[in-house]
């Protein structure tokens, strides 16, 4: 009679379990695979047309502040008769649609876990264009946190122990044993990574709240700034020289939040003058309210002849684990 009476409950246990509509799916680990990778699936047809060419466009612009044009993301085109299997566990899909009634839905961990995939649909390829166009700013988004969070988790791998920042700065980051402090003086903080053709480098200091002024002069103190603060810590091999912002173009700054603060983010070129050194920064700018400061960290790269995206990424990765006690 016991056994009948534990059947029954596991028949009903099973049944009621699996009509559950909060039941959790059990979906698979997404496959490593490089960082940003991309895979499209769509018909050959719209990828060799104008839907290709707009995606491509959106996608596969170039990364804002590098010195030469390198992709923000790298795209892997496959018909839909072929996304199958292994293939719909990567990381990252963009899935085309036609047929379909206008739409972009973005989901979490559809076929494999972590996973973002974004689903473009519309009658026509003009339908499909503008449902493209008019989410394109989102869809790099929802693409570019998901690859950061990979990057962020690959890195905790391997925490370099950053008690001492914790201690002087009053706030955490993380970042790979890979990184030494080259430099620790006078409220300045200089990590350098090697690597084969230069280095991947960081800065950390604090400045007061009204070193930088708002709206349109924020870029300008920004840049007087980090040259300053490069004269003093940053020399060149040349005496007398040292790094300073690259003044023939612009930096890009654009207002952000990071660690739930308000920041500015600048992207630009640094230089050694009469020294033929160059390379992009990536530069933040953190309104701490509660100990009325600034905090500034740069991440930069000199790497003669070869592609800083990657390099770019790993520093923007860093920078964003940044905890501000």
């Amino acid at each position: 009679m016991k056994n009948i009476l534990a059947i029954v409950l596991m028949v009903f246990t099973l049944f009621y379990g699996c009509n559950d509509e909060n039941a959790k799916r059990i979906v698979p680990k997404s496959s490593g695979g490089s960082l940003n990778d991309i895979t499209v699936v769509v018909d050959n047809l719209l990828w060799e047309n104008n839907v290709g060419e707009v995606i491509r466009d959106t996608l596969a612009a170039p990364v804002e502040g590098l010195s030469i044009e390198e992709p923000q993301f790298r795209l892997r085109q496959m018909p839909p008769s072929v996304f199958t299997g292994f293939a719909t566990k990567n990381r990252t899909v963009l899935k085309i649609e036609k047929g379909k009634p206008a739409g972009t839905l973005f989901i979490e961990n559809k076929y494999a876990k972590p996973q973002t995939v974004i689903v473009i649909s519309g009658i026509t390829n003009t339908e499909i264009i503008d449902q493209i166009s008019n989410n394109s700013a989102k869809i790099v988004d929802a693409f570019k946190k998901e690859e950061l969070k990979e990057k962020q988790r690959r890195i905790k791998k391997s925490l370099f122990n950053d008690k001492d920042i914790q201690a002087q700065m009053g706030l955490s980051l993380r970042f790979p044993t890979a990184y030494r402090i080259a430099k620790n003086e006078d409220g300045f903080i200089w990590l350098r990574r090697d690597i084969e053709t230069g280095t991947v480098d960081m800065m950390l200091y604090e400045t007061p709240s009204s070193s930088i002024r708002k709206g349109d002069s924020a870029v300008v103190d920004i840049v007087r700034l980090r040259d300053s603060v490069g004269k003093i810590h940053i020399e060149g091999p040349l005496e007398g020289s040292f790094m300073a912002t690259e003044n023939k173009y612009t930096p890009f700054i654009s207002e952000t939040i990071l660690d739930n603060k308000p920041a500015y983010e600048t992207k630009g070129l640094w230089d050694v003058k009469n020294a033929f050194m160059s390379g992009p920064f990536i530069n933040y700018a953190i309104e701490d309210k509660v100990n009325n400061r600034m905090v500034i960290v740069e991440g930069y790269v000199f790497a003669p002849s070869v592609a800083k995206r990657d390099y770019m990424f790993e520093l923007e990765a860093i920078i964003k684990s940044i905890a501000i006690k």
